[in-house]
């Protein structure tokens, strides 16, 4: 972890500060353990701790409290646009199939820049040429429909049969 996010974690209004090393007083022994009563009672560490007997619970320090609760941050799990999850029965097994989709947030290695590129290349081409031939067949049509004859005695056929329906 390092040193910026401890230092917010440290200054976050919700969590107290630490003593990593108590005094052996009563006061301080106290206090120690009303920190570990608020660490029960953390949305984030509760199902974790939850899972625990009492005392496991107990053994941790506010430290280890501390870095479990951040690791747990950095992993939550975000929505999805689109999350499908199922299963199917294939002969004797089950198995599962998720399907997720949505924005990439992560930083993505040099392999799957380029891959990514190569995907909008692909992407832009194809929808170049479908707008191109979409533009084509209207400018045929319009040709058609006005009656103009560029090539004679020669037809596509195509104005016979977008016609047909209307007429």
């Amino acid at each position: 972890m390092d040193l910026q996010s401890t230092k917010e974690m440290q200054n976050n209004d919700s969590t107290k500060p630490f003593i990593l090393n108590p005094s052996p007083d009563a006061d301080a022994q106290a206090e120690t353990d009303d920190r570990r009563t608020d660490w029960r009672q953390d949305r984030i560490l509760q199902p974790l701790l939850a899972r625990m007997p009492p005392e496991a619970q107990d053994s941790f320090s506010p430290q280890q409290l501390e870095f479990l609760k951040a690791a747990l941050m950095a992993r939550t799990w975000q929505r999805h646009a689109l999350d499908w999850r199922g299963t199917f029965k294939l002969w004797r097994y089950r198995y599962y199939v998720v399907f997720l989709l949505g924005r990439n947030r992560r930083q993505l290695t040099r392999g799957e820049q380029r891959i990514g590129l190569l995907f909008q290349m692909l992407f832009l081409i194809g929808f170049l040429g479908v707008s191109l031939l979409i533009g084509l067949l209207a400018l045929y049509l319009l040709k058609s429909a006005a009656g103009v004859d560029l090539i004679p005695m020669l037809s596509l056929g195509i104005w016979d049969w977008f016609k047909e329906p209307f007429w």
